[in-house]
């Protein structure tokens, strides 16, 4: 049995529109709140000294929301993007993006690849956002890779197929979702192996510092036993 300290966090932030409607707010109102939650958990976090932090933003099915929110999440992504990254460079952080990118605009394309780029080097804390993401379109295309690749059956081992992964690293060793929802909704499929998981009863924007302490206590108490 091993009690660790958290070293990587992965939240599924879920409840942006629940809480606008619950608080008299529009859903576009709701989405910016959330957006704000990202700065101060990345605060939170650091003080905390959690290596790395991947955040659920949109999924692959989030493309069936309504054209204007859609439009919305992706300008208020694009923003987010533009506006924190070069922040995050400066303190040292780095900041790298998950998921598909055929779909996104090609100038958030190029924001994420130039903030990936210049930040790879830093160490003071490793921000994953995961963007037209899905676990099954993670090792779907870790699989084509493969096969593109060529490569030979006997060097297919489980370290391999996840080095194949968007931007490996090492797995979540915690995954939360706010909101009550108990699913993992594609998210970290591969990754998720022997996370321990958490499921809050609160909406993303109104999650709280003493919740996130909250957290870190929850998963201290945690004895992980790798199947031991």
């Amino acid at each position: 049995m091993e009690v660790k300290k958290l070293n990587h966090l992965a939240i599924i932030m879920d409840g942006n529109r629940r809480w606008a409607k619950v608080n008299g707010r529009s859903v576009p109102e709701g989405h910016r709140a959330g957006a704000e939650k990202i700065k101060e958990l990345c605060q939170w976090a650091l003080d905390a000294q959690v290596k790395i932090l991947t955040l659920f933003a949109f999924s692959t099915e989030n493309w069936k929301r309504s054209p204007e929110e859609v439009a919305f999440l992706m300008s208020l992504i694009e923003k987010f993007l533009a506006e924190n990254g070069e922040e995050l460079i400066q303190k040292g952080g780095r900041l790298s993006v998950i998921g598909r990118r055929d779909r996104l605009a090609k100038s958030m394309v190029e924001k994420i690849e130039d903030i990936e780029s210049r930040s790879r080097g830093n160490e003071k804390g490793w921000l994953r956002i995961a963007i037209d993401y899905g676990g099954r379109n993670e090792i779907t295309d870790a699989v084509r890779k493969l096969i593109r690749e060529k490569i030979e059956e006997s060097a297919v081992t489980e370290e391999f197929l996840s080095s194949m992964m968007y931007d490996p690293c090492p797995d979540p060793d915690l995954i939360v979702r706010t909101s009550g929802e108990l699913r993992l909704s594609g998210f970290l499929l591969w990754q998720s192996a022997y996370a321990e998981f958490l499921f809050l009863n609160k909406h993303w924007p109104a999650l709280g510092k003493g919740d996130f302490d909250s957290i870190l206590e929850e998963f201290a108490k945690r004895e992980r036993r790798y199947g031991k």
